[in-house]
């Protein structure tokens, strides 16, 4: 019986975790998209900041409504929907010649991408046993980094060759796939025992969120949510773009994003085996402020070799802090609220994905220095940081309700 469910896990891993590749792919092939269309489409600064932009506005909606579905209709059924809506939408936007239809479809894929995420934490936490809970869902999140890998080593290798185009295509296909498998997936077990005992209206579902019960993770959950985002997409998006203006060339920044993108693998695997031993807010803590000083050192640096480590520490602290993000979020709230409160969470959070592009769009354009705008991201992480460790409690090994 332990061996069959075991199995079963891995398989709820592997299905799960190929969907977050997925759309860790064209997150990860968007930072390249935007530096080749920006000679292509000969793109404003502010212009190469909305492509970013509009799909964290994506993310934000499909975050809260897919949240608010996930506890109605269940986590598979949403799982199956925000997928096949971001791969329809990766596809489409290979085709299109102009940058409103661009971003038109960006924000559709945003809404799968947001809305999937959240869900599959959620899904994959309640199907867990407490013990192994932090762990297996910090490992679904490592599945991000083999999708960034895989975008990078596309952008390195298909997109100055055959085009950005053919780059969404590939990304698009292996998605049907993912799809395919998802059907026969399971609905959570959690979930399954609930759905017909304690019903809740979506606003009583909301109001729950700011009670005297979970205001404080709501408030806590919103605050990180929001200062992660915010510093991450306004970063990571941004990072070969950035990498041209230190005095790379475009071949040559692709070249050192893929070699910072391999450090995010053992990034989440040392946030795995840490969040099961000194716990979920050890890990937030930690690695948020690895971020924070990584992020400080990479907007100052001025050699190749200062700035290629600073850039494989900021890899390696910020998506292992992803990874503990994930784990914790749903262990906040109970079973009928987790798609929820978990999906409102993440909501908020896109709006700083919305603004960090942005942000960085505008400031280059007015030739504000890459050190104080990596400033701005070192201090929003390190509020995230302050938040957890004053709000925050610890959840390790404690049983879902």
């Amino acid at each position: 019986m332990k061996n069959k469910k075991e199995v079963s896990t891995r398989r709820l891993l592997g299905i799960a975790g190929m969907g977050w590749m997925f759309d860790a792919m064209d997150v990860g092939m968007l930072s390249f998209i935007i530096a080749a269309l920006k000679v292509e489409w000969n793109l404003t600064p502010e212009e190469m900041g909305w492509i970013g932009s509009v799909n964290s506005i994506g993310m934000a909606v499909g975050a809260f409504v897919f949240g608010l579905m996930a506890d109605r209709v269940g986590r598979k059924n949403v799982f199956i929907i925000t997928l096949l809506l971001f791969s329809v939408g990766s596809g489409g936007s290979a085709l299109t010649t102009s940058l409103t239809a661009f971003l038109i479809l960006r924000f559709f894929i945003g809404a799968g991408l947001g809305g999937e995420l959240p869900v599959a934490s959620t899904l994959v936490s309640e199907s867990v046993s407490a013990d192994k809970r932090g762990r297996i869902v910090v490992l679904l999140e490592s599945f991000w980094a083999g999708g960034w890998l895989v975008a990078a080593l596309i952008s390195y290798f298909i997109i100055p060759k055959f085009g950005w185009q053919v780059a969404l295509i590939i990304s698009a296909i292996p998605a049907l796939y993912a799809l395919y498998l998802r059907m026969g997936l399971p609905d959570s077990p959690r979930f399954t025992a609930v759905k017909d005992k304690q019903k809740v209206s979506a606003l009583e579902s909301l109001r729950k969120l700011f009670s005297k019960d979970y205001g404080r993770q709501t408030a806590m959950l919103w605050i990180v949510w929001f200062c992660v985002v915010f510093s991450y997409y306004g970063m990571f998006l941004w990072l070969p773009s950035v990498m041209v203006l230190k005095g790379f060339s475009l071949i040559k920044s692709f070249e050192y994003v893929l070699i910072m993108t391999l450090a995010q693998l053992p990034g989440y695997f040392t946030a795995a085996w840490f969040i099961e031993k000194f716990g979920r807010k050890f890990v937030l803590v930690i690695y948020l402020i690895g971020t924070a000083v990584s992020a400080y050192i990479f907007g100052s640096a001025e050699t190749t070799a200062t700035l290629m480590i600073a850039g494989i520490l900021l890899s390696f602290f910020n998506l292992g802090a992803w990874g503990g993000l994930y784990a914790y979020s749903p262990e906040q709230y109970p079973t009928i609220i987790r798609g929820t409160g978990t999906g409102m969470a993440a909501s908020f959070g896109r709006i700083g994905g919305v603004l960090g592009p942005l942000l960085v769009g505008n400031l280059v354009a007015q030739h504000v220095s890459i050190s104080t705008i990596f400033m701005i991201f070192c201090i929003s992480i390190l509020i995230g940081a302050l938040a957890v460790f004053i709000l925050g409690k610890e959840t390790k090994n404690q049983e879902l309700v």
